[in-house]
């Protein structure tokens, strides 16, 4: 998948939701399969191995849930991957994985972080090559801890629509979260665990899912399903926060300590470390620069010329290049311009990964290199993994990322449909009304899909519980995993969320 593409599909909710894709990946076009016809599978393959030094024996089991309409027609199939240790217990943590997109199947969370298997590839800046590529154990898996399901919803991995299935039904912030909700109290039914501690997480899109399906979880039905924690990785919740569109000026705030980490890491900038830069970058984002950002034009003289030699130092771009850009540079921008002397882009999913253009006099880069970096390996590892070793069977296309956000009802709470979309208010009610909840939140330096920035912005608001709120932070980008010093550690810090329940 050679394109433009964010690697977990965001959105963004400015006047009509647009993908923070360069471009969207193509739909999934296998034929549709008839509700008549519909005989879930499932298998189950029972396996060992050490996960946090542990020798654990497990059962790994994939399968389809049909989930019906009112007239009992079946209408979707939601494919999960359980992983549960052997012998049961019915105590045991268990939690609940997916990813983003919308329409991005969970391959990037269990081949690359939390499943017993993980594919192996340069997580240094360079690219993953050809195939062969290695899948090896991973000790870094939870499974010493808790018990995992991952689930891809429809259009995402496996999953899909059946029959005449209406996309509108399904295909949205509310409908999305709602069918991923009746999934999760449908796998607690089947398998006895409505009295274990429960843990939902997710990464990108995957968080604004998680509050989501949070809120029907513990909110919107009578049937509650209590959680012990939520976990998010690469989060986006307010998508005000990433809107680059003329007027909107909290993304320039948000983005620019990520603009500022990338310089350091790139020898534009100068600091005794990225943590201190960082921190540096947050308070004159916040302070002189938002300040300066509202005076819009009225900013003039020698105030505007400090804050112009400031945002040169954060940025390690030039005075004059700033003062063309009226000292306010999008995200893509920046990825064209910081290694422009040196014929380089940076990366949007991960700045630390450099490429080269076709030419380098353009405004934007012509790719993401942080993405076609490592999505061939990804691909290979989960069809493998799920058709060989799993045994499951199908025509058809694994979905690493498909184009169903195209199709995305953004709207909740029957908001406006020109309002950006909001679902941090999710995260502190369910804080304020569950006493033992408690939100991890795992961001990456290097990361322009979901700033580090924007994520403490968005959790930072009135109404959101302070004191239950744990961050943890990498030096790697969206996908953090993918560097092993920072695999090892997002794993230890899950590890020991999962154990102060």
């Amino acid at each position: 998948m050679k394109s433009g593409l964010s690697l977990i599909a965001l959105a963004l909710a400015v006047a009509a939701p647009a993908a923070l894709h360069a471009q969207e990946a193509p739909a999934d076009k296998t034929k549709a399969e008839k509700a008549e016809d519909v005989t879930p599978q499932v298998h189950t393959t029972k396996l060992s191995g050490t996960f946090g030094g542990q020798k654990i024996n497990y059962a790994a089991t994939i399968g389809e849930t049909i989930i019906k309409n009112n007239d009992g027609v079946p209408e979707v199939a939601v494919v999960t991957t359980a992983y549960v240790k052997e012998p049961r217990d019915p105590n045991r943590p268990i939690t609940f994985l997916f990813n983003g997109g919308p329409g991005s199947g969970t391959v990037w969370l269990m081949m690359g972080a939390f499943g017993p298997k993980r594919v192996a590839i340069p997580g240094n800046g360079t690219d993953d090559g050809a195939p062969p590529y290695p899948i090896v154990d991973n000790p870094d898996a939870l499974l010493d801890v808790t018990d995992i399901v991952f689930i891809d919803p429809p259009g995402a991995g496996f999953s899909h629509l059946i029959g005449k299935a209406d996309p509108k039904d399904y295909y949205g912030v509310t409908q999305d979260a709602k069918l991923v909700a009746e999934v999760i109290r449908l796998w607690l039914n089947d398998n006895g665990r409505w009295n274990s501690p429960k843990f939902l997480g997710g990464e990108s899109y995957g968080t604004t899912r998680s509050a989501a399906v949070a809120n029907q979880l513990m909110n919107e039905t009578y049937n509650d399903v209590g959680l012990n924690g939520i976990i998010l990785i690469s989060t986006v919740l307010d998508f005000a926060a990433g809107a680059d569109t003329p007027g909107n000026e909290l993304s320039y705030i948000t983005n620019l300590p990520s603009m500022a980490t990338t310089a350091l890491y790139h020898g534009k900038a100068s600091a005794t470390s990225v943590e201190a830069f960082a921190e540096e970058a947050r308070q004159w984002a916040i302070g002189p620069y938002a300040a300066a950002l509202l005076k819009g034009q009225k900013l003039q003289g020698e105030e505007r010329a400090q804050i112009r030699r400031d945002l040169s130092r954060f940025t390690g771009l030039s005075e004059t290049y700033l003062e063309n850009a009226d000292l306010r540079v999008t995200p893509g921008r920046f990825y064209k311009e910081l290694l422009r002397d040196r014929g380089l882009t940076v990366g949007r999913l991960d700045s630390r990964y450099t490429g080269k253009d076709y030419d380098n006099a353009g405004e934007e880069p012509d790719n993401d290199p942080s993405f076609y970096g490592i999505d061939a390996s990804y691909t290979a590892a989960i069809n493998s993994w799920s058709r060989d070793t799993l045994g499951f069977k199908t025509t058809r296309e694994y979905q690493s990322i498909s184009g169903i956000g195209g199709l995305w009802d953004w709207r909740i709470g029957g908001r406006d449909t020109n309002a950006y979309m909001n679902v941090a208010p999710y995260i502190g009610q369910a804080l304020r009304e569950n006493s033992g909840l408690r939100i991890f939140v795992g961001q990456g330096y290097y990361d322009f899909a979901t700033p580090f920035f924007a994520a403490e912005y968005s959790l930072s608001r009135t109404g959101i519980p302070q004191d239950r709120i744990e961050y943890k932070y990498y030096g790697a980008g969206h996908m953090m995993y993918i560097r092993d010093e920072d695999r090892h550690k997002l794993s230890a810090d899950i590890r020991a969320f999962i154990r102060a329940r």
